[in-house]
C-alpha cells in the first residue's frame, strides 16, 4: 500500500494527478472505491432478480448493532470488525432460516428484522456514543470514505475475493435460483444451498461497506445502481456490466468531486446522490423512447 501511495504522491507533485493524491486517505478512499463499486453493482443485480431490497437494508441495520455489541465487548472503536461480522452473519442467516420455516410473507418478515435491528442499533449505539465519540453514530450511519485505512483496504480485497471465487462460477445457477426456482429444481440445482450462499454473498459485502458507505446507504448502492442498468440493458450480461460501471463510477466521482469542489458534504450521500443522477438519467432516457 505505501509504494502506491509514494506513486500517487510523485504523479501529484509531477502535475499528472491533483494535489489531493499526496494525501494517502484519498489514494485510499479511491482504492476502496474501485474495490467495492463493482461488487456493489454486479450483487445488485442478483438482489433486484431475486426482489430483496429490503433484505440488504436489514443487514445493514444489523450492522449498526454489531458494532455497538463490539465496542461494548471492547474491540477497537473505529473497526470492530469480529463483532460486526459475527453479528450481520448470523441476523441474516437466522432471517433466512426464519423465512425457509414459517408461513410469513418474505417482506413482512424482512420489515419486523429490518426494525428491531435498527432500533436494537440505535439504543446501542447512542448509548456508546455518549461514552466514547459523539461522531460514531454519525460514521456508522453515513460512513466515510475519506476515513478508510490500510486494514479496511485488506478487509475488503479479502471479502472481494471470497465473492469472486464463489459468484463467478455459480452466477448463472445462482440467476436462475433468484428468477424460477421451480426450474432450477428441475435442473437438479441445490436451491436451497444457493440461497444460503447468495446471503452470505450480500452479508459479507455490507459488512465491508458499512464503513465506506453506511449502514443506511449500503443497500441503496445495491439497488439504485442495478435498477438504472436493467432500465438500458436487454441481455444478462450488459446488465451485469452495466450496474457494476454505473456503482463504479458513482463511487469514483462520489469521492473526488466533494473533496475536489470543497463540499461539506458526506461521501456516502454524495455516492448515493450521483446514483439517484443516473437512475433519474435512465428514467429521462425510457420515457422518450416510449413517448
Amino acid at each position: 500500500m505505501e509504494w502506491l501511495r509514494h506513486l500517487a504522491y510523485d504523479a501529484s507533485q509531477a502535475g499528472f494527478l491533483s494535489e489531493s493524491f499526496a494525501y494517502g486517505f484519498v489514494v485510499n478512499a479511491l482504492l476502496a472505491s474501485l474495490l467495492i463499486g463493482p461488487l456493489l453493482g454486479g450483487l445488485g443485480t442478483l438482489v433486484i432478480a431475486k426482489r430483496l431490497a429490503f433484505f440488504s437494508e436489514a443487514v445493514g441495520h444489523a450492522a449498526m448493532t454489531g458494532i455497538a455489541i463490539g465496542i461494548l465487548l471492547g474491540e477497537p472503536t473505529d473497526n470492530p470488525v469480529v463483532s460486526l461480522f459475527c453479528f450481520a452473519m448470523v441476523f441474516a442467516l437466522l432471517l433466512h432460516y426464519v423465512r425457509n420455516r414459517t408461513q410469513v410473507p418474505y417482506d413482512t418478515l424482512v420489515g419486523v428484522f429490518l426494525a428491531v435491528a435498527l432500533a436494537g442499533g440505535a439504543a446501542l449505539l447512542m448509548y456508546v456514543a455518549r461514552q466514547i465519540n459523539v461522531h460514531l453514530l454519525e460514521n456508522v450511519l453515513f460512513g466515510s470514505i475519506l476515513t478508510v485505512k490500510d486494514a479496511d483496504i485488506y478487509l475488503l480485497g479479502l471479502s472481494t475475493i471470497l465473492i469472486l471465487i464463489f459468484f463467478l462460477p455459480t452466477f448463472n445457477r445462482m440467476l436462475l435460483t433468484c428468477i424460477s426456482p421451480d426450474l432450477a429444481r428441475v435442473r437438479g440445482y441445490r436451491t436451497t444451498l444457493y440461497d444460503y450462499l447468495f446471503v452470505i454473498m450480500i452479508t459479507l459485502i455490507t459488512i465491508a461497506a458499512v464503513k465506506i458507505i453506511g449502514a443506511v446507504l449500503v443497500g441503496a448502492l445495491l439497488l439504485i445502481p442495478g435498477a438504472t442498468a436493467r432500465m438500458i440493458s436487454h441481455d444478462m450480461g450488459t446488465f451485469v456490466r452495466r450496474a457494476a460501471g454505473i456503482s463504479t463510477v458513482s463511487c469514483v466521482l462520489g469521492t473526488l468531486i466533494p473533496m475536489e469542489m470543497g463540499w461539506a458534504v458526506p461521501s456516502g450521500a454524495a455516492i448515493i446522490l450521483l446514483c439517484a443522477s443516473f437512475f433519474l438519467l435512465a428514467t429521462l432516457y425510457r420515457i422518450r423512447i416510449k413517448a
